[in-house]
């Protein structure tokens, strides 16, 4: 593992020597935002920060709702809400209705020269990145027996350099095509007219750690028109091979 680790490391500073990244933000080279279709699909995407007792609570109604309705989802969850909501956890991880996908370790921005962004300090070496994105997945591969396939940074910002780390260690980025509800922060009016809003093939990013927000009544609204509209919901991993990374 650690000889593993090293050559990566070792690749990546002869690949990149001292040359500073180009791109920065939510949407650079390498990062899926869309996928293709022909049909009418959507991909809800939930994000669990952790950290703080606010960012590590549960949205049990949010998550009964789509249960009761098998609405299929990706969860990005991070390290500390793991370790804030073992039980939980398990239970989703048990649930075919979801992928668990790594929202990260530290929930930090992925840099490779510690770019930040929101006060929020990025990693800032290749070894960094790969310590994000390493140590909570081997947290999820311990708990549920599956080594998570797609990553969402805390921020979702990054550099062109870090997704590329990403994807050499055989991970994809999941992005995002429609902001559903900004960090928990739209209303409920607001998180369901991004939603209904959304083109196939679209991913949607959301979060459910916050139940005191919009989030919950948006998507309950939004899910029951699109369903009217004839449009399924899948995860990430259903669509893997259509995934469309931005060049």
């Amino acid at each position: 593992m650690q000889k593993n680790l090293f050559s990566l490391l070792l690749f990546f500073g002869l690949a990149f020597g001292a040359d500073e990244p180009l791109q920065w933000g939510e949407n650079v080279t390498g990062v899926v935002t869309t996928f293709d279709s022909t049909k009418k699909e959507i991909a809800l995407t939930f994000d669990a920060c952790g950290g703080s007792f606010r960012s590590s609570q549960y949205d049990a109604e949010l998550i009964g709702y789509l249960i009761e309705n098998r609405i299929p989802a990706t969860l990005f969850i991070n390290s500390r809400w793991i370790h804030s909501n073992p039980e939980i956890f398990k239970e989703l991880a048990a649930n075919p209705l979801f992928e668990i996908a790594n929202h990260g370790t530290a929930h930090r921005p992925l840099s490779v020269n510690g770019k930040s962004i929101y006060n929020i300090q990025g990693t800032r070496s290749a070894e960094e990145v790969l310590e994000e994105i390493n140590t909570n997945a081997l947290l999820i591969e311990k708990l549920t027996g599956k080594r998570p396939l797609f990553f969402r940074s805390g921020t979702a910002y990054y550099d062109e350099q870090a997704v590329a780390i990403a994807k050499r260690n055989g991970v994809e980025i999941g992005g995002f095509s429609v902001l559903g509800d900004a960090g928990a922060t739209f209303s409920a009016d607001k998180v369901a007219y991004q939603i209904t809003n959304a083109k196939s093939g679209d991913i949607i990013l959301l979060h459910m750690n916050h139940p005191e927000s919009g989030t919950r009544e948006g998507v309950k609204e939004a899910v029951e028109k699109l369903k009217i509209d004839g449009f399924s919901f899948i995860r990430l991993s259903d669509v893997k091979n259509r995934l469309n990374p931005l060049p």
